[in-house]
Formats: structure tokens, sequence, C-alpha cells
């Protein structure tokens, strides 16, 4: 097992839902956390809950990205970068007789698939630059975030879809990129998980979503999404692959 402990790990979308079980579970394994978020209130609590640090960073934005990792990395070497920064934005194709904004399009593709790349190319950089450890000179991991709606998008999923199936089919190519340099790349592709857009619905609502699932018949604990992200960081054999965690769901057109 990789054992990175005492690095520096970075967790885009840090102050809530998965990223925040993530960040929880990293310090927990004895790596120095750095949240990236927009929220400052938020990310500041979860920071100073972890012992850890927090840099307000806009991810579609590459500067804004360069800056938070050269904060995050001068407490220390960069091991692991877990990208769950995202937004859902939903738009049918055509609504009422008028094409979807391409605005809105392209938000959910800059932020989505440009933000994972923003960060996930630059932390690649750092790493590189740094010595390997263990057994088989890694240098660090990379876990980025896709969805099933990559694969089962659903009406009015369009923007998101993409902007998801893009982050599956950046996988390979960045973990081939990548080998030489000791850097490991995987992708976790959730199916229906209690984030706290799904927390504001009403109990019978979640119940119903839950029921979908074939088993276990319940929405995803965000602590099973950080129990597999911490098992790409840890299995030095876990490289290259987008890994569906969703108990067995294919989602419906609606």
């Amino acid at each position: 097992m990789t054992d990175f402990t005492g690095g520096v790990a970075v967790v885009t979308g840090g102050a809530s839902g998965l990223g925040a079980a993530t960040a929880r579970a990293l310090a927990q394994a004895g790596l120095h956390v750095a949240i990236f978020d927009c929220n400052a209130d938020a990310g500041q609590a979860m920071a100073a809950g972890l012992a850890g640090q927090f840099h307000q960073v806009d991810v579609a934005d590459p500067a804004s990205v360069a800056d938070g990792l050269a904060a995050a990395a001068a407490g220390g070497a960069l091991r692991v970068l877990v990208n769950c920064a995202g937004i859902g934005p939903a738009a049918k194709t055509v609504s009422r007789g008028a094409a979807h904004d391409p605005a809105l399009f392209l938000q959910a593709l800059n932020v989505n698939l440009g933000g994972t790349f923003n960060c996930a190319s630059q932390a690649a950089a750092i790493m590189a630059a740094q010595d390997p450890i263990g057994p088989d000179d890694a240098r660090g991991v990379i876990v980025n975030t896709a969805s099933v709606a990559a694969y089962d998008g659903q009406v009015g999923q369009v923007a998101y879809a993409a902007s998801k199936g893009g982050i599956v089919s950046m996988t390979l190519p960045m973990a081939r990129d990548l080998a030489d340099k000791g850097i490991r790349v995987c992708t976790i592709a959730p199916g229906l998980f209690l984030t706290p857009l799904l927390h504001s619905l009403p109990p019978e609502a979640q119940d119903s979503l839950g029921r979908q699932v074939p088993f276990p018949p319940r929405l995803g604990d965000p602590a099973e999404f950080a129990s597999l992200a911490l098992q790409i960081v840890t299995n030095p054999m876990l490289n290259g692959e987008v890994i569906r965690l969703d108990g067995a769901i294919r989602m419906a057109p609606r």
C-alpha cells in the first residue's frame, strides 16, 4: 500500500458534501488537508475542524488554481488531489421552443470539466517535481469525480452529462501521460448520494429516490464515497480506471 502520511492533500469542493467527507477521511489517514472552495465561511470552518488549510479558489480560473496550489504545497509535499468541486445545471436541449442557453452549457463545461483539468494538470506538475517515495517511486495520486450521468444522463442533464463524460474520457489518457512520473489517476462516478442538494428535499422524496437503487435501496452516504477515494489513494494498482459507485443503479430518462 502507498503511504502518503504527512503529505498534503488538496480537496476541491471540500467545504460540503462528498468533498467534506473526503477531507475528513484524508485527515484521519494522516494527511494535511487543504480545502479549496468558493464558500469561505464553510471552507474555513471545515479546515479549522481538521487543523488544515483553506483557500478560496475558483477552479474554473487557472490563475486562482495556481495561487491555491502554491499556497497548499508550501505546507509540505503535495501527494493527493481529490476533485469534488462542481455544479449541476438543469436545462433541456430545447424547452418551450427555445434552445439551451449556450452560456449555461459552457459554464458547466468550464467548472466541471475545465476545473477538474485545471486542478489536475497543475497539481501533477507540482507532484512531478517532488521526490518519489515508497517501493514504487510514487509521487502522487489524483482522484476525479464524474457521475453516473456520464453514462445515463437524464432529461435536462445535457450540459451536466457532457461535462462529466469529459472527465470519464480524460481519466485514462491522463493516467498514461503521468505514468512515467509516478502519478496515478482514477475517477469515481457516484450515483445518488445524500449531498446538500438532496438534503434539501423532503424525507419522503429522499426515500423515493433511494428506493430506485437496486442494493442497498437507499441514497449513498458521503462517507462511502470518501472510503473509495481513500482506497484509491492507498492502493497502488488502482490507476486509469473509472469506478461507478452507485448500488447498481442505471438511471431512467426521468
